[in-house]
């Protein structure tokens, strides 16, 4: 018993209660023994309990329409899985299998209605603690599908690249066009024989011509540059459109797999009742 309570005040969805509710908690849970490779519920199953680990190892995946499987998370003892479920009544939406010989402690609803009435203030912090693992659910999940393209190149670009990128967007400006034929027109006042007896640039304007040489050779690598990285800007698109269309597919995937467990079990239902009205029908006959 003091071992649980203790492993208990250690696990955070249950850190807010005091020693008595944790202590009431103990009492109320079952131990259960899983071997290696046993499934302890899959995606469908009824969600009535929750596992708090306390030996071993287990894993939560889901499978994709490829049957492959992705691993949601690993849990190591003292951690908890399954309470979603275990609150809204709902279906798992996950599957756990127990990676080697591991021990739970499992909470039923039962059990958690139970402490409840005993403890009332019990509800409020479970509720709080619940809602900050869903608070960080939900920025996770924000973080990990929809994304800019343009802010995921933005932080791995490097300062010459920022610079080629300026560069660029100046030099193909009407700014930079406006400019430069004014600095040209100018010039070539300034040097014209008719309005100056001694230009240092005279025409054909030789170093006008060195200095716009120049200017290019610099300019087009650098906007080459720019241009180039299209390339790197398409593939991280493509790998955001990779990484949505995977979470559509496991969706789709998770629908199937919900509709197919719904038609077994009506299925069976249906062979019940078959079963029993046959049953029933018999001594009249």
């Amino acid at each position: 018993m003091s071992t649980n309570v203790a492993m208990l005040a250690d696990i955070p969805v249950f850190s807010l209660l005091d020693h008595d509710e944790r202590s009431t908690m103990a009492s109320l849970m079952d131990c259960k023994k899983f071997a290696q490779n046993q499934v302890l519920f899959e995606v469908g199953d009824v969600g009535d309990c929750l596992y708090i680990l306390h030996s071993g190892h287990v894993h939560v995946y889901v499978e994709n329409t490829t049957g492959e499987k992705i691993v949601l998370g690993e849990f190591e003892p003292g951690e908890v899985f399954g309470e979603i479920s275990l609150l809204d009544g709902g279906p798992r939406t996950a599957t756990a299998i127990a990676m080697e010989e591991s021990e739970c402690f499992v909470l039923t609803r039962e059990d958690l209605q139970e402490l409840i009435t005993k403890h009332p203030h019990a509800a409020i912090d479970l509720l709080t603690m619940v809602g900050r693992r869903l608070r960080m659910t939900d920025e996770l999940l924000c973080m990990h599908v929809s994304r800019n393209a343009n802010e995921e190149e933005e932080d791995q670009m490097t300062v010459g690249q920022k610079i080629a990128d300026k560069v660029a967007s100046f030099g193909g400006s009407w700014t930079f066009i406006l400019l430069f034929a004014l600095i040209l027109a100018v010039w070539m006042f300034v040097n014209a024989e008719f309005f100056n007896k001694t230009p240092w640039d005279p025409y054909p304007f030789i170093l006008l011509n060195l200095v716009l040489s120049t200017l290019a050779a610099l300019q087009a690598p650098v906007i080459m540059m720019s241009q180039n990285r299209q390339s790197t800007k398409d593939r991280i698109k493509s790998d955001l459109d990779y990484e949505v269309n995977m979470k559509a597919e496991l969706e789709v995937a998770h629908l199937h797999n919900k509709i197919d467990k719904i038609y077994e079990r009506i299925q069976e239902h249906w062979a019940q009742s078959e079963k029993d009205r046959k049953s029933a029908g018999k001594p009249g006959e």
